[in-house]
């Protein structure tokens, strides 16, 4: 910690320890609001009186508004990260307060919108903020306690949000993620600076995404993020469904799981702050896929429940590594449009996601060895791509930093 805190540029090093702290805790309640529409889908369709098909839609419209992200995500280079991290967290506020105030499907509906607004918007700025601020030798540690956010969603966040649910109803969380937003809302606004003066020539969307749309590496890194989301995906769709099948023991098995999934996450994330920046970001992603390639194969082995779980805990963990491990590469791919390149990224995890959703069951006709397969298959290509188009790119990077 000491040679990352002596490395880090423009700030003082206590200062910046906290504003990663704010972004830690800020993350972690929007993630909060993101992952609990899954955990708690079946309360909330029984206290609205729908059934589940419709919260499915709901969260179906929110995965389709982030293949807007490219539009919506730029709006840190455009305007500045201190603007658009106040404002998507205000969308957010106003999101969590429209469904305190009046409980019904339509305003959870609109509440789920302004959440998936709020992280395009946020994340690449908070992502691109970090990248301007922290040498890229050491952007690793930093954008990893950044990233710590989603596994405390999981193990935090979600425990306090069902309490509520069980004690005071379905929307009582949302009361509290509004008054947290807004804690968090003027923290950022009173730590983090305003962005120094800009030049005469201002960016433009159009040239932040042909910076981005004109880079071979760039180009090569979405793909890459398409393809492993996707495969990721194809496992999250049906391993519930895959599990209750052959081991008949879906409540406990499934209880577990994600559990496991949760702490695996934050074994992940650990991982990346611990190894990344001393491996170099492009070996760890490239061990990461390999890792992970292995860990998809192995799912078709699984003979019980305990195996079952040990598979699933190794293929997170090796997916949350290989992500988390990504983001700070992204951060330097193209550094004159930042927000833009998460923002992109973003938009290519969502579409993989999607496609993988829509897949997954298609190919679990077949059997979870097809889906593994394909799996492993798709993260492989993205190996390829990795080595034959990044590797240079981030290794000058590292050289230069």
């Amino acid at each position: 910690m000491t040679s990352f805190l002596a490395s880090l540029t423009q700030v003082s090093p206590i200062r910046l320890r906290f504003q990663l702290v704010v972004f830690l805790v800020t993350r972690t309640i929007v993630n909060t609001s993101h992952r609990m529409i899954y955990t708690f889908r079946p309360a909330i369709a029984r206290s609205l009186g729908i059934d589940l098909e419709a919260v499915t839609f709901a969260i179906t419209a929110r995965s389709a508004l982030g293949l807007a992200s490219p539009l919506v995500g730029t709006f840190g280079d455009l305007r500045g990260r201190k603007t658009a991290m106040l404002a998507g967290l205000a969308l957010f506020v106003a999101g969590m307060l429209l469904v305190a105030i009046w409980p019904s499907y339509w305003s959870l509906f609109v509440a789920l919108l302004l959440t998936v607004l709020c992280k395009m918007i946020f994340d690449p700025a908070m992502h691109a903020y970090v990248g301007d601020k922290v040498v890229y030798r050491q952007r690793g540690l930093a954008i990893a306690v950044t990233e710590f956010g989603w596994s405390g969603a999981f193990l935090l966040g979600i425990p306090i949000a069902g309490w509520l649910i069980e004690n005071f109803g379905w929307n009582r969380p949302y009361l509290w993620l509004a008054l947290t937003g807004m804690g968090a809302m003027l923290v950022v606004w009173r730590s983090i600076p305003a962005d120094a003066a800009r030049p005469s020539t201002r960016p433009t969307l159009r040239n932040g995404l042909q910076d981005v749309l004109t880079s071979h590496a760039a180009i090569a890194a979405l793909a890459t993020a398409f393809l492993i989301n996707g495969s990721n995906e194809m496992i999250n769709i049906i391993y519930s469904e895959w599990m209750e099948n052959a081991f008949g023991l879906q409540v406990v098995a499934l209880g577990i799981a994600s559990g496991i999934i949760g702490v695996s996450e934050l074994a992940g994330e650990g991982l990346v702050a611990g190894i990344v920046d001393r491996l170099g970001k492009r070996r760890s992603v490239g061990i990461g896929l390999l890792l992970y390639v292995l860990s998809c194969m192995a799912l078709p082995l699984a003979h019980n429940v305990e195996s079952a779980l040990v598979v699933l805990f190794l293929f997170y963990i090796t997916f949350e590594f290989t992500v988390v491990s990504y983001i700070p590469l992204l951060t330097q791919l193209v550094p004159s449009a930042r927000a833009t390149m998460i923002a992109c990224f973003v938009a290519s995890v969502s579409l993989g996601r999607t496609v993988g959703a829509l897949a997954g069951p298609l190919v679990f006709t077949l059997g979870i060895g097809a889906n593994a397969a394909v799996a492993a298959f798709c993260t492989l290509v993205g190996f390829v791509l990795l080595v034959r188009f990044i590797s240079e790119v981030s290794e000058k990077h590292e050289s230069d930093s």
